[in-house]
């Protein structure tokens, strides 16, 4: 009798399982891949035009999640790495060993870097709620608030 109510039970959490794995995959089917730079928000183009003018796009990955709104990833065929978010503001940009375009730093942080960081450049910027995430070309990573304030070493890459 016991194993019976088990089994019964197993079956009942095997499809629960199946249902739920179902259902979020069903939403992956709603990102779409392009290289249309139309099917970015407005501000995303401007973005794009103004600090990488001559990077053509290698893909864009129209991202639609299932409770939160649609986001962009543009990746470039440097390896620069851009998202935006669904108004087409950037929230991360990783331009892997070149700097990060001078006008998309905040100029707290690049005064901040330029003074404390001799001879090294931003290579990656994340902005988020709570401030600014920047990597730096010689692999220190740092933390700043919203103001672009310091706040601290997040860590250093020991390569």
């Amino acid at each position: 009798m016991r194993s019976k109510g088990f089994n019964l039970l197993g079956r009942i959490l095997l499809a629960v399982i199946l249902m739920v794995a179902g259902t979020a995959s069903s939403y992956a089917i709603f990102d779409k891949y392009t290289i249309n730079r139309e099917q970015l928000p407005e501000e995303a183009r401007k973005t794009l035009e103004e600090h990488f003018p001559k990077a053509k796009i290698g893909m864009i990955k129209v991202d639609k999640h299932l409770l939160k709104k649609t986001d962009y990833d543009v990746k470039l065929v440097n390896g620069t790495e851009i998202e935006f978010s669904n108004k087409g503001k950037w929230t991360s940009i990783d331009c892997q060993s070149r700097a990060v375009p001078e006008g998309l730093v905040p100029k707290a942080i690049t005064r901040y870097v330029t003074k404390n960081f001799s001879d090294v450049k931003i290579v990656s910027i994340k902005k988020k709620s709570s401030g600014y995430e920047v990597g730096l070309s010689d692999g220190v990573e740092l933390k700043f608030n919203l103001l672009g304030q310091f706040k601290e070493v997040v860590s250093i890459d020991d390569d």
